[in-house]
């Protein structure tokens, strides 16, 4: 695979990790980070991009599912959501710090656009918790390569 090519990939895993899709982009980036052929801040970078448009994207369909709520496709019951309301406007926008939690993350990405969070502050939030995440887990891979001597 060429270098190029590994950095689309791990941005197409990184961001459908981030949406309703059953994506994992944590093995990508370890996978990448074992195989030293790569930078690991650019790494982190295209990851972190990748997941937190992903999760834009959920906020876009936050915003504009709302008004389908009362159809009956429609996955989720008005108590639902009126309950997962309450607990957003409990904790507020800080919960988004919890965006990189696999399941409940993407819902509360979801969620913050059913609510009208502001952009700026959801991408302000969703980027410290998702690049976070990847610096975390990009550290624990090469330090555990670092203390296995490879």
């Amino acid at each position: 695979m060429t270098s190029v090519g590994a950095y689309v990939g791990l941005f197409l895993t990184a961001f459908g990790a981030a949406t309703v899709l059953p994506f994992q982009s944590e093995p990508v980036l370890v996978g990448l980070l074992v195989s030293g052929q790569f930078s690991v801040p650019s790494l982190v970078l295209v990851a972190s991009i990748g997941n937190i448009a992903g999760a834009v994207c959920n906020w876009i369909l936050g915003r504009f599912i709302d008004r389908f709520g009362d159809r009956t496709w429609f996955p989720a019951k008005r108590s639902s959501l009126d309950r997962a309301g309450k607990w957003y406007r409990r904790y507020g926008r800080w919960s988004l710090l919890l965006s990189w939690m696999p399941l409940f993350g993407d819902a509360l990405t979801v969620f913050a656009g059913v609510l009208r969070e502001p952009l700026w502050s959801f991408l302000l939030l969703v980027a410290v918790a998702k690049t976070g995440r990847y610096v975390a887990l990009a550290a624990a891979t090469v330090g555990a390569q670092s203390a296995l001597g490879y």
